[in-house]
């Protein structure tokens, strides 16, 4: 099975953004993963709902929605709004993760998680069943175009594992230094779904790009 396709916006070029989002449309990309940074539970800003609503607009892409912020369930309305498809929240901004997860789902989304590098994926034992997917960060959230973690690709084997004991069916994401070698790899191991932001958009055909991506 083909793997899943997410371009990250955090990587368009925002002067062109409609620009972009229309090749998105227009690409064999399946989602568009959209970052949103609070400056606090990661050391930088991206973008609000303002931009989001703009981009949910324009979109014939489901949208995979990523809070890496504090209280993510805060803002669950806003998203719902968006017609997001996928909320995904962080393992380490939510003490009560379970309940995040059944208010996500109780409003009408798929409720992801996701973890940070230095979290083990044991920690998800007791959440594995509840959740649509969990994304895998490849790098230290918070920044583009940061250098792929190499032990990430373990870690998905890891995953891949805990999926099959649990008997859940919870998708693998992964987001961080995602390219064609890098893609492979992460396919082999068992990923679902790849989030490409810097590989997509630098490149110089990024529909190519995005073909290929599909083809690992």
């Amino acid at each position: 099975m083909r793997p899943i396709i997410a371009p990250s916006i955090l990587s368009a070029n925002f002067a062109y953004l409609a620009k972009d989002l229309e090749m998105i449309n227009q690409s064999e990309a399946d989602w568009m993963h959209l970052d949103i940074m609070d400056g606090v539970f990661v050391p930088n800003i991206s973008f609000g709902f303002p931009v989001l609503k703009y981009v949910a607009e324009l979109s014939k892409k489901p949208l995979d929605v990523h809070l890496m912020i504090v209280n993510p369930e805060k803002f669950i309305p806003e998203v719902k709004a968006l017609g997001a498809k996928v909320m995904n929240v962080h393992f380490e901004a939510c003490p009560h993760l379970h309940r995040v997860v059944q208010q996500i789902r109780e409003a009408g989304m798929l409720p992801a998680v996701t973890i940070n590098p230095a979290t083990p994926v044991s920690l998800l034992k007791d959440i594995i069943n509840d959740v649509y997917m969990v994304l895998v960060m490849s790098v230290n959230p918070g920044f583009g175009g940061q250098k792929f973690i190499e032990h990430s690709v373990e870690k998905v084997r890891e995953l891949r594992l805990l999926i099959e004991e649990t008997g859940s069916e919870a998708l693998i994401e992964v987001d961080g230094g995602v390219n064609k070698e890098t893609g492979a790899r992460l396919v082999e191991a068992g990923a679902n779904v790849l989030v490409a932001g810097n590989a997509i958009f630098s490149a110089e055909n990024p529909t190519l790009m995005i073909h290929e991506l599909k083809g690992l």
